[in-house]
């Protein structure tokens, strides 16, 4: 259900800002109001109080970011208050800023190795995604986890690459549960 509610509302606002000419720009808010809500979940907490009428929080939301921020983001915020999906915010922005960047053919890719990655290597590991997928430009998020043992898991969306040394283990031992001795 949230799925649907944070697809739905993210595409409305999707399409708001295309027919707006301001994907761009609603694209850049997006990401600093869902840093915003993120950092300050004081602010999440007031939004989502059942004891906290509606109209107040309408009131404070567009304290907060008038000015600041679009008038259409401004305006989309009061609606999902209206329609009290404040719950779904988080959700609801991160499927926008997801579908912005897949308009703009920009991938984000998770790559994990058993230690710390040079630059010179990041950037080849990088280089090397753009060649193999369709996107023009790639968002990388290094992490270390020593458990893997060596070489790298990259996932991209649901695709996943798992060249790591734990896995070739583990095919190895279920191969040789395989075999029949006698």
């Amino acid at each position: 259900m949230a799925k649907l509610i944070s697809k739905t509302y993210g595409e409305a606002l999707f399409e708001l800002a295309v027919e707006e000419q301001k994907l761009e720009v609603l694209f850049e808010e997006a990401k600093v109001v869902r840093d915003i809500l993120r950092e300050n979940t004081d602010f999440g907490k007031l939004l989502n109080h059942p004891k906290i009428p509606r109209e107040d929080k309408i009131k404070v939301a567009e304290e907060v970011f008038k000015g600041r921020v679009s008038g259409e983001l401004t305006g989309f915020l009061v609606l999902i208050i209206e329609k009290d999906r404040s719950k779904e915010l988080d959700a609801i922005l991160s499927y926008f800023i997801d579908r912005v960047k897949e308009e703009k053919h920009i991938g984000v890719a998770f790559v994990t190795t058993a230690i710390e990655l040079d630059k010179a290597t990041k950037l080849k590991v990088k280089q090397r995604l753009l060649e193999t997928t369709k996107y023009k430009e790639m968002e990388m998020h290094y992490m270390v986890d020593a458990s893997i043992i060596g070489g790298m898991v990259i996932r991209i969306g649901d695709r996943v690459i798992d060249s790591s040394i734990t896995t070739k283990l583990n095919e190895l031992k279920k191969q040789l549960l395989k075999i029949q001795l006698g």
